[in-house]
């Protein structure tokens, strides 16, 4: 006791062979096939063999990327798809063998990447107090802590922050001069960029807004032309804005759009979360 705790590398972790509440395998990391020095291997939840090394590894490029759902990326030899299967975090401390260190790296980015997918806040500009928005469509709230302190109604926008001013509800702007989405803005004036390794895709808008949550994303001009949302976890094509299978159904990766690139963005989507 008393004893600084030591950072532990993901080089340096190693299963204790005595340890009976991990199912231990006989086959290569399903993360990691190439890597040489596996040492003992377990099974997470899915059935696929994990080392501490490759899967503290997969699930921080994940958290890095801004994705705090841990799924499986291991593929099917057979079908050659992605197993996709969820991990909890509870199961992916124990079998990563998280450090201290690491234990709070992960807890601290799940939970701001948590609450940035469910919950929309401002700080209001008459009490300071964080507002939560319901109606993500209407740009005019309501903050109750001030109308029970000035025993009236105050209006703010959610876009310029604040007071309200014109007619309500509104979804794009509200009466006072400036007020412009920023969101919209940056569609509209980004760069252009060529996707690399996609045929015939060299002057697409670098930012989009995903076509299902509406969040900003990049493509890092490699590979094929799909991504995945960080924050929905839905994957489009970033060039024709289709979800992958319709884009898919009359193209492939690394080919051309049948409908070409979509022009920019001039409304961002509303996520409907379930």
């Amino acid at each position: 006791f008393g004893l600084q705790q030591q950072k532990i590398s993901e080089d340096d972790k190693r299963y204790d062979p005595r340890d009976t509440t991990f199912s231990f395998v006989d086959r290569p990391d399903d993360l990691d096939p190439l890597y040489e020095d596996q040492g003992l291997r377990a099974e997470m939840s899915c059935g696929h063999a994990v080392t501490p090394q490759s899967l503290t590894g997969w699930c921080r490029s994940l958290l890095d990327q801004g994705q705090y759902k841990f799924r499986c990326p291991a593929i099917d030899e057979e079908t050659q798809e992605k197993c996709g299967a969820q991990w909890s975090y509870r199961e992916v401390r124990r079998l990563a063998d998280l450090s201290v260190e690491e234990m709070n790296y992960f807890e601290e980015n799940i939970a701001r990447l948590a609450a940035a997918e469910y919950q929309e806040f401002r700080a209001c500009p008459g009490c300071k107090t964080y507002i939560e928005r319901k109606n993500l469509t209407n740009l005019c709230v309501q903050c109750l802590v001030c109308a029970a302190d000035k025993k009236k109604v105050f209006q703010f926008c959610w876009q310029c922050s604040k007071p309200w001013k014109g007619p309500a509800p509104r979804s794009d702007r509200c009466g006072n001069d400036g007020c412009i989405n920023r969101d919209l803005e940056l569609l509209r004036t980004c760069k252009t960029t060529t996707l690399l390794e996609v045929q015939g895709v060299d002057a697409c808008p670098s930012i989009r807004a995903c076509p299902t949550c509406g969040n900003r994303v990049e493509h890092d001009n490699t590979g094929c032309k799909n991504i995945i949302c960080p924050r929905c976890q839905v994957e489009f094509c970033f060039v024709c804005l289709k979800l992958t299978p319709e884009c898919l159904e009359t193209s492939t990766h690394f080919m051309p759009c049948s409908d070409g690139v979509a022009p920019r963005q001039t409304s961002i989507p509303v996520w409907r979360r379930k």
